[in-house]
């Protein structure tokens, strides 16, 4: 039996359009002809180079081995971001990509350690997790078992160049050019073809938009509708500029708050990329430059770049027959490095999804479901990071502190709040951990714990505390400088 390959195109390169045409052409290879659409005198926004640890699982999905791709994107480790300044300007907590301590069935370690503090415990929380003590003492090995939870910091430009190569290898067909007219099919609606200022014409039977903030498919063809969430999140302006690195790389990213948003580091192998985020309505864009330029470590590589976005998502992730990856489908600001994940996730839940013949509106409802949901519980614990502080010096935190939130947002805060639990629904992204490490960084301490935590005896308090931190101790101890492990593992 003959298969015919379904003609996937992929409107838009960059690291969305790559990531989405090197997973299918591996992937599918055999049933789906992939086609990619770019013009190299289309920039792309580029700055999405801190993520979180399941692009570790993507890579292995793909076969792609850790060293190489590394060693051809500069990346190094991250186990997390340090937040500098954001409950109350000059304090600073720590996000790691890890667990801490050990979690009972019944009840998060949060519970043991909350009980623990009546009993004359004062230790922190962050002496129980291991990837927290490994990034501040600048360390990193790949341990047994997967013992370490982390991401990368790489640079997204060269991960696009890097999944080309592969998606190239893979037989995907990439054409130059600009796309100058999308051609509905005057009967369904749906699209046919995309015309390309060279006069060149590429059918398809499914389209891909990643085509960035201008989603060309998805909304100025098919008008698929845009979800506003700027009055949760109201930083709407970014410039992000490349500094030589002034010390050996630490394995995490920082994200600086300041009084109209915040900051960003991302230490790599070659440079550090930079980056302010504000709220155009409390700070014009020459003294956010100003304020940008004036806190950087190292010389300046490269010309200031100014991106403009409203936070939010598209009300329809895959609308007839084309779907929105990445930029196209919506924006989460870049405060806790989820840009590429959702473009991973989008991929991976379409090939999943990848029609055999003709489409099934029970399938593009239950994606937009799911992409709709990702990016909702995103949102709130994006949220989370502006609602939650005592900041009130400038007019952009005292907005953030008044505004009222989500429901779902608000049920998760009180609900830590009075008893410390925290559940996690349907895949939710973040984990328990990150929402008890952020929350109480933040400065929300419950106010109860769980009853089990009643159970041990002080000396059996004292005995699983105190082995919890020797561990997390001796495995640091026995930990190799992180920029020492990047060199050896696949230095560039």
């Amino acid at each position: 039996m003959t298969i015919t390959p379904r003609r996937i195109v992929v409107a838009g390169g960059g690291t969305a359009g790559w990531m989405a045409a090197a997973a299918i052409a591996r992937t599918m290879g055999g049933t789906a002809a992939v086609t990619l659409i770019e013009s190299d005198a289309i920039g792309t926004v580029g700055v999405g180079e801190s993520t979180i640890p399941p692009l570790v699982t993507y890579n292995r999905l793909l076969g792609i081995g850790e060293a190489d791709f590394m060693r051809a994107t500069q990346a190094t480790f991250k186990l997390g971001i340090l937040f500098d300044g954001w409950k109350n300007g000059s304090d600073r907590y720590f996000h790691s990509f890890g667990t801490t301590g050990k979690d009972h069935w019944s009840a998060g370690f949060q519970h043991f350690w909350l009980n623990g503090r009546t009993r004359g415990h004062d230790q922190s929380y962050d002496a129980y997790c291991l990837e927290l003590a490994a990034a501040m003492d600048g360390k990193f090995a790949h341990l047994p078992d997967e013992g370490m939870n982390y991401a990368y910091q790489l640079d997204s430009t060269l991960y696009g160049k890097f999944l080309r190569g592969m998606a190239e290898a893979d037989g995907t067909t990439r054409i130059e050019g600009r796309i100058a007219r999308v051609e509905l099919n005057a009967e369904s609606g749906d699209v046919a073809a995309l015309h390309l200022e060279s006069g060149a014409v590429v059918e398809g039977d499914l389209f891909l938009d990643c085509t960035g903030f201008r989603a060309l498919l998805i909304e100025q063809a098919l008008h698929a509708g845009f979800d506003d969430w700027t009055h949760w999140l109201p930083c709407d302006s970014a410039i992000a500029v490349q500094t030589e690195n002034v010390r050996p790389p630490v394995p995490y990213t920082r994200a600086m708050a300041h009084d109209a948003g915040w900051q960003w580091r991302i230490p790599l192998q070659h440079r550090t990329g930079n980056g302010i985020v504000w709220c155009s309505r409390y700070l014009d864009r020459d003294a956010a430059l100003e304020r940008l330029l004036g806190n950087l470590e190292g010389e300046v590589l490269t010309e200031p770049n100014h991106i403009r976005f409203v936070t939010g998502a598209r009300r329809r992730q895959w609308h007839r027959n084309v779907i929105a990856i990445g930029l196209s489908g919506g924006f989460m600001e870049p405060l806790e490095s989820t840009s590429i994940h959702l473009i991973q996730r989008a991929i991976l839940r379409l090939i999943r999804m990848m029609p055999q013949g003709a489409i099934s509106p029970r399938d593009v409802a239950e994606f937009n479901d799911q992409q709709f949901a990702d990016m909702e519980q995103i949102r709130d614990f994006l949220i989370l990071h502006y609602k939650a502080t005592d900041r009130r010096g400038s007019p952009f935190w005292r907005q953030c502190a008044a505004m009222p939130i989500p429901d779902s947002l608000a049920q998760k805060i009180e609900l830590f709040r009075e008893t410390g639990r925290v559940f996690r629904r349907n895949e939710e992204l973040f984990a328990e951990n990150s929402w008890v490490q952020v929350m109480m960084g933040q400065g929300i301490v419950p106010r109860a714990h769980h009853p089990i935590a009643d159970k041990l005896g002080d000396e059996e308090l004292t005995r699983f505390l105190s082995t919890l931190r020797e561990n997390v101790l001796r495995t640091v101890a026995g930990l190799p400088r992180h920029a020492d492990y990047v060199a050896h593992y696949c230095g560039g």
